[in-house]
């Protein structure tokens, strides 16, 4: 199969293209060569390609610049959406869009809770909005799209939250490190993204939305408490809460997802603590 990948060059294109490559032929999408804001050209480019698959990863996903640049979050996350949208459909590839948890509103009814397929997104962001109105679009022109809905995401060479985590760790004398304790969802490495994906390209028949983060939920506290733990850093760790680090983007106090769809194919992703665990003896020998 020949799949192409926008933004493949970033943090999950990367993995998918390692985890991928040996069984298909890859194309990588990415700046400067292909721009899914020319509408036309792209659409050209990908014709010239003629994958079986397209992977959309590009987007602008810096939560606090999508607050102070809404125009160009619109026109990344909506815009070049719709192109690539239109660009599958014309030459009858069939499409897996990235999107993410900040589609929902982030306060949940109860404790614990995790967010499924079928509830009504309530975005408070632009980044979430922006992602959402992608997601309608991509719906709207390619119904049998799969709309694939990650967060909390790392992978190998970052950047991510877990590496920024790891740099600050490993100063065992430093002052202790706060971090947030408020806020819940299901960190996911790109390995088991890509390990989804690979699994849903294996379904020809499954379209609409599917989550596809690792299982079992956290905070940002205790993620980092197991990172240290697993790469046996001593720096001191404080919980500390949302208010104390105010952001331009508002922060979703859960933004854990249910694996509904996944889950009824027959299929489970890892554990978060079981995905990290993998992730840290790769990437931090």
């Amino acid at each position: 199969m020949k799949i192409l990948i926008t933004g493949g060059k970033g943090m999950l294109g990367r993995t998918l293209q390692k985890e991928l490559g040996a069984d298909h032929e890859i194309v990588v999408a990415d700046l400067p060569e292909f721009d899914i804001l020319k509408d036309e050209e792209f659409a050209d480019q990908v014709a010239a390609v003629a994958p079986d698959a397209i992977i959309h990863c590009a987007a602008m996903t810096k939560v606090d610049d999508c607050e102070t640049n809404r125009e160009l979050a619109f026109r990344l996350n909506e815009e070049g959406s719709r192109n690539v949208a239109l660009a599958a459909k014309m030459c009858g590839a069939r499409l897996f869009a990235i999107s993410t948890d900040y589609v929902f509103s982030g306060d949940p009814p109860r404790t614990p809770w995790a967010w499924s397929e079928t509830d009504i997104p309530r975005p408070q962001t632009v980044y979430g909005m922006s992602k959402f109105a992608g997601e309608q679009m991509v719906q709207m022109i390619l119904p049998e799209a799969v709309i694939v809905r990650i967060a909390w995401l790392y992978g190998a060479g970052g950047p991510s939250f877990v590496h920024t985590m790891a740099r600050l760790g490993a100063d065992a004398d430093a002052a202790p490190l706060k971090v947030v304790d408020d806020q819940r969802g299901n960190p996911t490495s790109t390995k088991e993204v890509a390990r989804a994906i690979r699994f849903l390209l294996s379904k020809p028949d499954v379209s609409g939305i599917v989550h596809a983060t690792c299982e079992d939920q956290c905070s940002w506290f205790e993620l980092t408490r197991e990172l240290f733990r697993l790469l046996g850093l001593k720096r001191p760790l404080v919980p500390c809460t949302t208010g104390e680090f105010p952001r331009p983007a508002p922060r979703p106090k859960c933004s854990a997802l249910k694996k509904s769809v996944l889950n009824v194919l027959g299929y489970r992703t890892a554990k978060w603590q079981d995905a990290l665990a993998e992730f840290a003896q790769e990437e931090f020998k």
